[in-house]
This record gives C-alpha cells, structure tokens and sequence, in this order.
C-alpha cells in the first residue's frame, strides 16, 4: 500500500479545497504541466478549462485568480520540500553533514513523487525555478505576507538557518545564508541552462558544479567568522 503525503495549505489561498475533488486535482496537475510548458505569462483560466475539458466558472469555484494558484503551487513546494529534507536528514547529527545534504537537495533535479499521484514534483520544480520568485515579487506581496501565504518558504528559511547556526553559533546571517542558498540553487540552475554567460558552469550544464559552487560559497562564509 502506498503513503499519501497530505501537505497542510493556507485556506485563504483557494476558495474550495482542490485536494477535496477529482476536479480540483485535475486542476492542480494540469496548471503544473501547462505551466512548465508554455509559461505563466501564457497560462489563463481559459486554456486551463479547454485541457481539462470543463469551463472557466468552475475552476474559479477553487481559485480566485492565477495569482493565487501560483502562490498555492509554490506554497505546496516549499511544503513537501521540507517534508523531503526532514526525511532525508533525520538520522544525521552532524549539522555539518546535514547541511551538505540540504545544499544537494536543493540544487538537484526532483523526481516525481509517487506519494502525490495529482501532481508532478519533478516539473513543478522546474516551474519554481523559472517562475517561483513571480509568487512574491509582485505589488501585493504586503497584503500576501499578512495573510501569512508565504509562511512555508519562512519555516524551511528558518529551518535551513538553524542548521547553519548549529555549524557555526557565532555566525551572524544565518536567515540571510538559507535564503540565499534556496535562490542562489535555482537562479545558477536557470542561468546555467537559460543564460550560461552568467555562470561557470555553462559549459558542462551540470547540477554537481552548481551543488560544489554552493558548499564552497556556505561553508567559506560560515568558517571565516
């Protein structure tokens, strides 16, 4: 019997639970896939409602706008990537050790995930590396924050910056060092294929260069202090 992982969203980000219907899956697993495929700029309700064969009037009976079922898909993210680190750091002690195996996590590909039959990990998250940071660079990211959408990128930042603190107590950006190692994974993965002149590892296109650029850039700044 296979585990079906529940991840706990934000209620004030769909108006009706896409987890609670066939519809509101179908929902999900389609925006993922014609978001990896032409874009969130390209994505409307309309040509969702046309690949699912349903209307319009019944994908905003789940969600409000496009906006918000972005927000929901980076949220579900940022959720289930913390339940994976948690899963893969449990029996480690070392902080050291632990935050190497973060650090690869992060700047690795994903595999879908046959816990979530609804939904393709693996493509959502190319999505997260091409699209995510357009959930929260927006006018209304204020508005956003106070109802909380972006806590679950907070807890995993937080997450990451205890481990950091734990390598070292004295370092002083420990918040600031997980953040950037979440954004700095996906920018050098984005630039390396998209814009390779930006990089140093244009040439060979390989995660591993992006993972060894990272534990040089984490582990120099947390041992100079």
């Amino acid at each position: 019997m296979k585990l079906q992982l529940h991840i706990r969203m934000n209620e004030a980000l769909f108006l009706r639970n896409p987890e609670g219907s066939e519809l509101g899956k179908k929902i999900i697993r389609h925006s993922v896939e014609l978001i990896y495929k032409n874009g969130f700029e390209a994505f409307t309700f309309k040509k969702l409602a046309e690949d699912i064969k349903t209307t319009e009037a019944g994908i905003y009976r789940y969600f409000e706008n496009k906006h918000k079922l972005l927000v929901y898909l980076t949220c579900w993210y940022w959720g289930w990537l913390e339940f994976q680190i948690s899963f893969h750091t449990n029996n480690i002690k070392d902080p050291t050790v632990k935050l190497k195996r973060i650090i690869k996590l992060l700047a690795s590909a994903v595999a879908d995930d046959e816990q979530t039959n609804y939904l393709n990990e693996s493509l959502l998250h190319q999505i997260i590396i091409s699209e995510g940071s357009k959930a929260y660079l927006t006018k209304q990211v204020g508005e956003d924050n106070k109802q909380e959408f972006f806590k679950p990128y907070k807890d995993l930042c937080g997450i990451i910056g205890n481990i950091v603190r734990e390598c070292n107590p004295k370092y002083k950006y420990p918040k600031s060092l997980a953040s950037t190692i979440i954004e700095m994974a996906h920018f050098q993965n984005f630039f390396m294929n998209n814009l390779p002149s930006l990089t140093d590892f244009g040439n060979v296109k390989q995660e591993s260069a992006i993972i060894s650029f990272l534990d040089h850039l984490v582990f120099s700044s947390i041992k100079k202090v």
